[in-house]
Parts: C-alpha cells; structure tokens; sequence
C-alpha cells in the first residue's frame, strides 16, 4: 500500500490518474456504441462493423503521428485542439448515422471522429516514464490496472445508456468524458514541466519504432494482443453455445478483474530482476493461464480460469510500458507509447478477424481459444531473439534489451 501511497503523492498524480482514466474510456465506448447505433438505423451489421472498424483503425493510424507532432511541440496544444475536434466530429457522426445518410458518408464520419481521438493514453504514459524511477514500476502498474478497468466500465456504460436511453447518448457522454480527459491532462502540473528535446539530426518516421529493443517490444506485444483478440471473440462464442449467451459480459469481466488483481498485486512488489528478463517470464506466464482455456466445458469453469489465467495481464503490460519508456529515444516517448497502442490495436483486430474464422469454420471455439495460446507463445518466443545486448537512455538509466 505504501508504494500506491507514494505514487499518489506526486505532483499531478491524482489528475493523471483520474483524467487519464476518463479520457481513455471513449476508446472503450465509442466503437462499441458506433455498432449498435449503426445497427439500430439501419439494420445492418455489415454496414456498423464497417463503421467501428474504420473508426478504431484511423484512431490507431493517426496516433503515431500526432505522438511525434506532440513530442516536437509537447502535448499540450495538440490535446487541446483535440479536446475541441473530437466532441464536434461525435455530434457529425451522430447526426449523419441517425440522419441516414448514405454509407460513404457513415463509413467518412467514422473515419474523421476516430482520427481525431485525443492521445490521452500516450500522453500520461510518457509523463509516467518521467517519474522517479524507484517509484515508476508502481506508476506503470497503476496505468495498466486503469487501463483495464477502462474495458469494464466502458462497455458496461454503453450497454446500460443503451437500454435506458439509445446509444447516441452513450458516444455523447464518450465525447464529454474526451474533453474532460484531455483538458485534465494538458492543464496538469505535470505537463507544464514538460520541455522537447530537439533530435541531434532529422529522423525518419520508422526511426522510433527502429530504435534497438523497440522492434521486439512491438512485434511480441502484437502477438499477444492478436491472441487476446481471438479470445475475446472465443468468449463469447463459448457462452453461447453453452447456451448462456448473457454470461459473456460476465465472463469478459472476470478476465479483466483477474488482471486487475495482478496488476495490484505486482506493482507493490520491489522485483530486481532486469525488465526484459520480467517480460520474458510474464509472457510465459500469460501463455501457461491460456492453455487450460480450450479444455473448459462449463462457463463457470472457464470464468474461473479466465480470472487466474488473467492475473499475469496487468503484469506484463505494466513491464511492457516500462521496456517502451527505457527504449524509447529521449524525443520521441509519447510517439513510442502511440506506436504501441497502434500495433496493439491492429493486431487485437486481426486476432479477432482469424479468431472469428476458426469459431465458423471446422475449429470451432476450441481454435480461436488455442489461437490465443499460440499468439502468446509466439510472444514469448521474439523475446528470445537475440539483439543488442545493451542500450542507454541520455538520462543514464540502462536497460539490458
């Protein structure tokens, strides 16, 4: 408790925490809630998945370089212009989907509201890789827990705007939850403090994601998104041929709660072992709590797997965010934090694409639940690829890689 404690004491911590945990629930809530209004009007699933998918997949694309515009000019100006553009694109994309318009026009609007989305995430992650580092593995557990408690409250909140009112009002309170985030953190203490560095010569956009250690953080990070992708396309697969389809969402939630767990559990923990050699072994454990995934029978017997095998989550992706920050050039962090929730994000796509494949095809609910096992595996696998044996950041805090 004493390691939250000290957390909690730095300056701006409370705001980082609190806004950067309204500020990402819109990534929890928007394309969910984009779905099923969608759906609604126009009776069509291929048409709202079109339109989530373009929306997650232009958030995605345009953060990496909105990360490196913020870099160059410190987050502050781009977050608060975010802060102003993403509202008005929702109420667009409100007015088009409801006003029915034409599929270009729905699939454009998407498009635009999704490129918009403020770089909350990236932002409070690079400010975290700035803390003292006797208490920055604490931080970076924090984030993680946070980060998944964002993907239990968000859908939680759609569905429940959903039934009480209609989905426009949940993308509504997704956009207020947007503004007051990115407002938060651009007008924190914290980010007042924050001075560019200017690179010594002109760098490629490929040069942060080049950086050593760095290719292999995302190349394994994207196989184990990939993975959980499939898996949470298997979860609600399995419930409903187990002929429970309502106990998906409570077995989604048990996953994120053991993750949740061990995020907590982790982050006061004082571990001397090197980051990657963290990483490694969390991976391996991530790979062990899926294997007895495919072999459940009853959806509570897999609720309960789902929270132990969960519990190795929040862990890994709290070492994860730390191997970003040490890698990541010192011009170029919030960039790196974009980066990797951009493969993140993709990859989870994929996963979920070849996840629902398998689930139709001969595999069934077993393959995508053993295609999660596999990607996690294969992450655990580019962690022993051999590379360069050590980098240092110009603070002076090296990091075996």
């Amino acid at each position: 408790m004493r390691a939250y404690l000290s957390v909690w004491r730095l300056p701006s911590a409370p705001v980082l925490l609190v806004a950067g945990f309204a500020g990402r629930l819109p990534s929890a809530m928007v394309p969910l809630a984009l779905l099923l209004m969608v759906q609604q009007q126009t009776g069509s699933y291929a048409l709202a998945g079109l339109a989530s998918a373009t929306y997650g997949l232009a958030m995605a694309s345009m953060a990496p370089v909105l990360g490196r515009l913020a870099d160059r000019r410190t987050p502050r100006p781009v977050l608060l212009a975010q802060a102003a553009a993403h509202p008005l694109l929702l109420a667009v994309l409100v007015a088009v989907v409801l006003g029915g318009a034409p599929t270009v026009a729905v699939v454009a609007a998407s498009a635009a509201a999704g490129a918009a989305t403020p770089l909350v995430s990236g932002t409070v992650r690079a400010l975290w890789s700035r803390v003292d580092p006797a208490v920055r593995p604490t931080a970076f557990a924090l984030d993680a827990t946070a980060t998944e408690l964002v993907f239990v409250a968000g859908p939680t909140a759609v569905a429940a705007l959903t039934v009480l009112a209609g989905p426009a009002w949940a993308v509504g309170l997704a956009g207020g939850l947007a503004v007051l985030g990115a407002v938060g953190v651009a007008t924190s203490r914290a980010l007042r403090g924050w001075t560019p560095v200017v690179p010594a010569e002109r760098t490629s956009p490929l040069a942060t994601v080049l950086a050593p250690g760095m290719p292999r953080v995302l190349v394994s990070g994207s196989a184990l998104m990939l993975g959980f992708g499939a898996l949470e396309v298997a979860i609600p697969a399995f419930a409903d041929e187990a002929g429970s389809p309502g106990l998906s969402g409570v077995l989604l939630a048990l996953w994120s709660l053991g993750s949740v767990a061990g995020g907590l559990w982790f982050g006061a923990r004082v571990v001397s072992v090197s980051l990657p050699r963290q990483y490694r072994w969390l991976l391996l454990g991530v790979t062990i709590g899926l294997a007895p995934l495919a072999a459940a029978s009853d959806p509570w017997v897999l609720g309960a797997l789902l929270f132990l095998g969960g519990t190795a989550i929040a862990p890994t992706l709290t070492v994860q965010n730390s191997l970003v920050g040490a890698l990541a050039p010192a011009h170029a962090t919030t960039e790196a934090f974009t980066w990797l929730s951009t493969v993140a994000t993709g990859a989870s796509a994929v996963g979920a694409a070849l996840g629902g494949g398998l689930i139709e095809g001969r595999a069934g609910v077993s393959g995508s639940l053993l295609l999660a096992v596999a990607g996690a595996a294969v992450a655990v696998a580019v962690t022993l690829v051999p590379g360069r044996r050590r980098v240092a950041r110009p603070a002076g805090e090296p990091v075996a890689v």
